[in-house]
């Protein structure tokens, strides 16, 4: 998703030593020396509340509680919180690794998830479910454990705490029953708190006096009073309540505010509450939430909780102390989780124009549109440089991360501002018209273009400033400028008449040598200049590179449906992208990309070499678009995207795209280990829901359409 900008990044980083060997799973770094890394990114569940009170979010995989994120939705807080059973005597394991384990939603309209995690020797049985209180900033665990085989065992909850970001500086001490944490250089503290109490607890260093190296040794938990600051990690014996040999129960509370005392007030008032009447409050938000978008789409009369689910993984998405502030995904795919915990955490925390516009078209689209204004107030308000332009990326308070420009970012705040009629002349003025200004200067060559790999002409690009430049001319013109309309329109008139002469090769190396190109890097599409991809994928001649982006032209409204150039290049896209999946086709972004798995599973690494671009959901939407766009069928398309969910309804970035090899854990045309959820694919599946009840892309701005490709 984020080639280049990810290849700069992970030099620099690389520079400083901080690279973890790709090769080494998350939960084996157990030594000393060996710095901490953030969880696979295949998350099987995410939640919060709704409403801004309980600025917590959780993530699930592995059958365990993954990243938790507070006070911001880029700053995780937690690294994992799973349980370790023994029998005091002669074994001791941890539930990710010694279960078999599945994900249920337990209310099919509320991001309310239980785990269940089986041993496989076939002794015990674990049951959690996860809510967060709507009131304070508290995430609730409903443990429940059962012996299967009569035997009686420990269970302990192993917590490590990542506070602010960070896992280097933290301290944590037992006050009480109660395992508490604090950051060393920020105000922020966590308290994790049991009922019944905890009937031991230690506190230790991660590889070294933690909890589970304790227990994997001798079996026994060693008290430790405090420890830190480092990484630290904090571990508790679960007292339960019930009968032996039947399903017993307690419940955590994990608890965060900016002293060690409001840490722990929240968390025993949520334990005070009790876990039922929390998960219904819970439960009840989001279903307040859900009924007043009003009824689902017909066409997702076979999905409606992968519907339901999608929109609230975007809704969730959300910041809360920032409205508007999608991030792209709760995740760190593959090098990101290889990484020592630093921050940032990882580039899918931060804010996209792109991503984000795909987010509110698709809220708009379903009858959220006060989010999709919360979304362009953001843009425009919070992310929009002086200049105006917008940077590649922001975290969720508008601070730019990468500045690379990227001038398709530049252009959706404008068509998004069409879209909802923003047209009073504050709006117009003091950023409409900045942004088409910097366009008209600086474009239609951009330094990167939507894959943030390459520079140059590029048609995904081009298609999004002709109908940004469009949307800005008829806003202007409501306000009264009709100098600036003017100028917009005949900039993108000019450009729009030019398309085929930049980027359609007649004299290419594929099918029959006519189609568009990914990108050229000047205005002659036939002169076979050298293009060098990135992620390590090599030098080709750029006619030997395409991707499906000048469907965009389309879907924008730049040409129609039929335009010969358009029709002509599919072939070419389909031989070269297309594969046909068990779940139905998924294309790839572009020959020869190099930005995911080896063949053997090892994650994505720029000093690996051998990575390998998978199957991406987010095109077969597009793919769909256009279908509908061109008067065809597009039901196939949105089943193949809620095919590839997984047992959670996440959706992934990218999909595994072939049958052999299938590394463990891989599946053909299932989710691979890259971002998931990532908010782009929910979205593509909303909007494309919609397009097909309403029998042509819902998101295609008719200023524009009427100018270029239909008749109005």
């Amino acid at each position: 998703m984020r080639g280049i900008a990810r290849a700069r990044w992970l030099t620099v980083l690389g520079v400083l030593g901080v690279l973890v060997a790709a090769a080494l799973p998350a939960v084996a770094q157990e030594a000393e020396d060996d710095p901490p890394v953030w969880t696979e990114a295949d998350k099987d569940g995410f939640g919060t509340a709704v409403g801004a009170d309980s600025k917590v979010w959780f993530t699930l995989d592995d059958g365990r509680l993954t990243e938790v994120y507070h006070p911001r939705l880029d700053r995780p807080s937690v690294r994992d919180l799973q349980l370790v059973v023994t029998d005091g005597e002669t074994f001791a394991e941890r539930e990710s690794e010694a279960t078999d384990q599945t994900i249920e939603l337990v209310d099919e309209r509320a991001l309310l998830y239980r785990q269940v995690n089986t041993a496989r020797n076939g002794r015990y049985r674990i049951t959690k479910t996860y809510t967060t209180d709507p009131r304070r900033d508290v995430l609730l665990i409903d443990v429940g454990f059962e012996s299967l085989d009569g035997g009686r065992y420990e269970v302990y909850a192993v917590h490590d705490p990542q506070l602010a970001n960070t896992g280097r500086d933290d301290t944590a001490r037992t006050r009480g029953r109660a395992l508490v944490s604090t950051d060393g250089s920020q105000d922020l503290a966590a308290a994790l708190v049991a009922h019944p109490g905890f009937r031991r607890t230690a506190n230790g260093i991660d590889g070294d006096t933690d909890g589970w190296t304790d227990l994997r040794d001798d079996f026994e938990l060693t008290d430790r009073r405090s420890a830190g600051p480092g990484d630290v990690v904090q571990t508790g014996l679960l007292r339960f309540a019930g009968k032996h040999g039947r399903m017993q129960h307690a419940t955590l509370a994990l608890g965060f505010d900016d002293s060690v005392n409001g840490a722990v007030r929240q968390a025993r008032r949520s334990l005070h509450t009790g876990f039922r009447r929390v998960a219904k409050s819970y439960a009840r938000g989001w279903h307040r939430w859900l009924d007043e978008l009003g009824p689902r789409p017909d066409s997702v009369a076979r999905w409606p909780v992968h519907y339901d689910v999608s929109l609230m993984v975007l809704k969730a998405s959300e910041d809360k102390t920032y409205p508007g502030a999608s991030v792209a995904s709760p995740s760190m795919p593959w090098a990101w989780g290889q990484l020592t915990i630093h921050d940032p955490s990882g580039p899918y925390h931060l804010v996209w124009s792109r991503d984000l516009y795909g987010v509110a078209t698709a809220m708009l689209a379903a009858g959220d549109r006060e989010s999709a204004e919360h979304a362009l107030d953001f843009l425009f308000e919070t992310q929009q440089q002086p200049d105006g332009a917008f940077p590649q990326n922001s975290e969720v308070d508008g601070t730019p991360f990468w500045t690379s420009l990227q001038l398709d970012e530049v252009a959706f705040p404008l068509i998004l501002a069409w879209q909802l009629g923003r047209d009073d002349p504050e709006t117009v003025r003091e950023h409409v018209e900045p942004a088409a200004d910097f366009i008209v200067a600086n474009g239609p060559a951009t330094e990167q273009e939507r894959w943030e790999e390459e520079s140059g002409y590029s048609p995904s690009t081009i298609a999004a400033e002709i109908a940004g430049l469009i949307c800005a001319a008829d806003l202007a013109r409501r306000v009264g400028d009709d100098d600036k309309a003017a100028l917009y329109e005949r900039t993108a008139d000019e450009w729009q008449s030019q398309i085929e002469e930049w980027l359609f090769t007649t004299t290419g190396t594929l099918g029959d040598g006519e189609y568009y190109l990914r990108i050229n890097d000047d205005t002659d599409p036939d002169d076979g200049a050298e293009l060098e991809l990135n992620n390590g994928a090599g030098i080709f001649d750029e006619r030997d590179v395409v991707d499906a982006g000048f469907l965009e032209l389309v879907r924008l409204g730049v040409k129609p449906a039929d335009d010969p150039a358009i029709v002509g290049s599919l072939p070419e896209v389909d031989r070269e992208l297309r594969v046909e999946t068990p779940n139905g086709p998924v294309w790839y972004r572009y020959s020869h990309d190099g930005y995911g798995e080896t063949n053997d599973g090892q994650p994505w690494d720029l000093e690996v070499p051998g990575t390998i671009g998978r199957l991406w959901p987010i095109l077969t939407g597009e793919r769909g678009e256009y279908e509908l766009a061109a008067g065809g069928e597009a039901q196939e398309h949105l089943d193949t995207i809620a095919r590839t969910a997984s047992d959670g309804y996440m959706m992934a970035e990218q999909v595994w795209d072939r049958p052999d090899p299938e590394p463990e854990g891989f599946e053909f045309g299932e989710g691979t280990k890259s971002a998931t959820p990532l908010g782009w694919t929910h979205a593509q599946f909303i909007r494309l829901a919609w397009s097909i009840d309403a029998g042509a892309p819902v998101e295609t701005p008719s200023v524009v359409a009427c100018r270029y490709a239909r008749k109005c």
